[in-house]
């Protein structure tokens, strides 16, 4: 049966959009900014171990996406309702946050725990996400996907920005006129316990509860229901995902496409979140430096992606994420050219002061200016690449090629983590574990050349 052709409500796409805001503060304040640094450099304590653990936190939870996503996607399209899937995986997002309050530092038996916790959040949000966007090509025309897909991604990252925020308000009270010469947290929060940097798991799983609620309420699932027992749309979506990997010699140029993002999407999440690990290491950046730092980044992004959407509609997905693609590609480069005694590999520059402003150096100030190009140019490719696998799927399939698409995300989101750790250990270098990155982002941008945007056949 394939979907509805209407377009939902202003207020159903809106809430649709809402989704990402809902979601992004587990990603910008959980994996990558806060907790993720606390994690590496406090409660694991060795910069390499922790980059490590924390690779490995991330391959597992890919692994299992990789094996999930597809088939669940697929069952959903049998079964006709995407909803009760969303809210399912969910439950695990806000579980799996709360659980990082118990993040204590100077507890080793405690990694391991904390380190599913993590993995448990981060398959609940990304299996959800693959339900989500299932439902872009049922709420909204073909010609205003990709605005409505730029719309929440910039969305998204207004409500990492507002995350950002508070936790430094919170951290940083006298910054914002709440406290007089006295920088104690907010709330009597223990810096000793770093309670601040492990409460950001409740408070997003809080955020979470709240504004996802829209979602569920205004927007349409975009399939008619059909009358199946659980048992029933497994089975009728195992079927389905079998054909269609049976049938992928027909899909060459969406399977082509499924490679390309495969490669460049891994590189992207790496430099993303190892991005941040680097800069913390080799400039000693504190907490509350490192949430500057994000907050600056997620201003950038916030038009990046809002353009993004615009571009996506004027010029194609394919051609959007290829310029910002190129953009990640040579941010990457400019941001590994940076070390603690010089920049663009080989200029030097004067030594770290201990007592230098914020991003007082040329090493940093460098540094900030590709992460700055980073940050907008990562917004159009992520909802670039989300309109296109929208544009190339069949007509009535788009749960299981979401699922694909969520699949080949994931499929090798271990490697560069893996390939991350085993450089950084092997080399004991930081700088040239997230160099490793640089193979995914050109390799998957070459690929992208030679696929054709033009929606796939039954």
């Amino acid at each position: 049966m394939t979907e509805t052709p209407r377009e939902a409500s202003k207020l159903g796409q809106f809430s649709w959009a809402l989704f990402d805001w809902a979601n992004q503060p587990f990603f910008t304040v959980v994996t990558t900014f806060i907790f993720g640094q606390y994690f590496v450099n406090v409660m694991v304590g060795d910069p390499v171990k922790g980059q490590a653990d924390w690779a490995f936190t991330q391959s597992t939870a890919g692994v299992i996406i990789a094996v999930l996503s597809p088939f669940l996607g697929a069952m959903a399209d049998a079964g006709g309702r995407r909803k009760p899937y969303i809210l399912f995986f969910q439950v695990f997002v806000a579980l799996g946050c709360l659980a990082l309050w118990w993040a204590y530092p100077n507890r080793p038996d405690l990694i391991g725990p904390i380190c599913w916790a993590v993995v448990l959040a981060t398959v609940g949000a990304e299996m959800s996400i693959v339900f989500n966007n299932a439902q872009l090509p049922s709420i909204v025309s073909p010609e205003r996907m990709g605005r409505l897909s730029g719309f929440g991604w910039g969305l998204g990252y207004c409500g990492g920005l507002i995350a950002l925020f508070i936790v430094l308000m919170v951290s940083r009270p006298s910054m914002f006129g709440l406290a007089v010469n006295d920088d104690r947290p907010l709330f009597g929060l223990d810096p000793a316990t770093y309670e601040l940097e492990r409460l950001v798991g409740p408070a997003s799983a809080l955020w979470l509860a709240v504004f996802v609620i829209p979602m569920f309420l205004f927007t349409p699932d975009g399939l008619v229901p059909r009358r199946l027992s659980l048992l029933e749309a497994a089975r009728g979506g195992f079927t389905a995902l079998v054909g269609t990997v049976r049938k992928l010699g027909r899909y060459r140029n969406v399977l082509l496409y499924l490679l390309a993002f495969m490669l460049y999407n891994d590189g992207l999440a790496a430099i993303i979140i190892f991005g941040g690990v680097y800069a913390a290491v080799t400039f000693g950046w504190s907490t509350v430096t490192v949430g500057i730092f994000g907050i600056i980044v997620t201003v950038f992004a916030i038009p990046g992606a809002f353009l993004g959407g615009r571009l996506d509609d004027w010029m194609g997905s394919k051609r959007t994420a290829q310029f910002a693609i190129l953009g990640v590609i040579i941010a990457t480069l400019g941001i590994v050219s940076v070390s603690a005694t010089g920049v663009l590999f080989v200029v030097p520059a004067a030594e770290l002061a201990p007592a230098r402003p914020l991003f007082g150096s040329l090493q940093e100030r460098v540094f900030m200016a590709f992460a700055l190009l980073l940050g907008f140019c990562m917004g159009p490719m992520q909802a670039a690449s989300r309109t296109l696998i929208g544009r190339l799927a069949p007509p009535g399939m788009s749960g299981e090629f979401f699922g694909l698409f969520a699949l080949s995300g994931r499929a090798t989101a271990w490697m560069a983590p893996l390939a991350i750790g085993i450089v950084t250990t092997a080399t004991q270098s930081n700088r040239l574990g997230v160099a490793c990155v640089l193979f995914f982002l050109v390799l998957g941008f070459v690929l992208l050349w030679w696929v054709r945007e033009e929606r796939a056949q039954l």
